[in-house]
């Protein structure tokens, strides 16, 4: 099995899916380099290179570039999914969101709804999430719990490669409006991923780590953080499972529980922020589903209440680490560093 990086692999589900299906259409900022702007053809793929060789293939009528209008190019996008078409649009930042939140929210969520179960969305929305790269608060934001409100949207937020290119397949192949999330920091993440077509379903959970001491649910980037802590407390004798969403709506829930049950302890690390973010919500669900299993307080390990710092020194004490998910299951474990 090759090794492909996270971009790579997303760059796959897309192809793939292209040449699968001739409904599926790319469109956004810079997909094909910047239609009209004079420069060679190809030459961004996006602000990350991820769309990088689609246009050579597919050509300009099913790889195409738009306006800096997010409201024009997301709302073309809701009509050609509901004309037949299975569009995937490039957010770019998902910061930008506020922009065609009426398009995402008001009309392509509650799209079927409305409609009574007799027509669909099938539209992909891909997004950058996450901060680490000194881009300001504008640019670098989690933002999937805003998505996870809104019934009729459908969220994805992969942690390796192996997941992203599965779980972009299931969400083009969706016929719902799907939201997926890719962290900026995860783009050169490399692991090994299949070169064939393949799928993963929404509203399963992954075992990251084994363990039997505390359950870790972490998402996205944070699952890499919590694997670094989890390997310095298993020197410390106490051992960690670590359960990755995977998806946001639908939440497996179950599985959280089950892990719950079996160690009694709960820490949820999350990008996102402490106010009505993921880590708040899962703390929710659990307090009211299976408080009798625990044995201490759930811990949320998550930035403060704060617009993100462009400062690179700042930034990093935002950004939960290593240290904070360590003295997070310190203190569940009854623990005093």
């Amino acid at each position: 099995m090759a090794k492909k990086s996270y971009r790579q692999a997303v760059n796959e589900a897309i192809q793939q899916e292209m040449r699968r299906d001739s409904a599926v259409i790319l469109i956004g900022e810079d997909v094909a380099g910047g239609a009209g702007a004079g420069g060679k053809d190809d030459a961004w793929g996006g602000p990350m290179a991820v769309t990088k060789g689609l246009l050579a293939e597919f050509g300009a009528e099913r790889v195409v570039d738009t306006p800096i209008s997010e409201a024009g190019y997301i709302g073309m996008a809701i009509g050609a999914a509901a004309g037949g078409l299975r569009p995937i649009a490039d957010l770019m930042f998902n910061d930008f969101i506020g922009v065609c939140f009426d398009q995402v929210v008001n009309q392509a969520a509650k799209y079927r709804y409305m409609y009574g179960g007799q027509d669909s969305i099938p539209l992909t929305i891909r997004t950058m999430i996450g901060a680490g790269l000194s881009i300001s608060a504008q640019h670098s934001q989690c933002l999937y719990p805003v998505f996870s409100y809104f019934a009729g949207l459908k969220v994805v937020v992969p942690s390796c490669p192996y997941d992203a290119k599965g779980l972009l397949i299931s969400a083009i192949r969706d016929n719902d409006p799907v939201i997926f999330c890719e962290h900026k920091l995860l783009y050169d993440m490399v692991e090994e991923v299949p070169d064939s077509p393949y799928s993963i379903p929404f509203g399963e959970a992954r075992f990251v780590r084994d363990g039997g001491d505390v359950t870790i649910v972490a998402l996205s980037r944070m699952v890499h953080i919590a694997l670094e802590a989890a390997t310095i407390l298993a020197e410390q004798g106490i051992d960690c499972e670590i359960i990755d969403p995977r998806t946001t709506t639908p939440l497996d829930v179950e599985t959280i529980l089950e892990s719950v049950a079996a160690t009694g302890r709960l820490v949820i690390v999350d990008e996102a922020g402490p106010r009505c973010g993921m880590a708040a919500d899962i703390a929710a669900m659990v307090a009211e589903d299976g408080f009798s299993s625990l044995k201490a307080p759930i811990i949320k390990v998550t930035p403060p209440h704060s617009p993100i710092p462009a400062a690179p020194n700042l930034e990093k004490l935002y950004i939960p680490d290593a240290a904070r998910v360590i003295a997070a299951v310190h203190k569940v474990m009854g623990r005093k560093d």
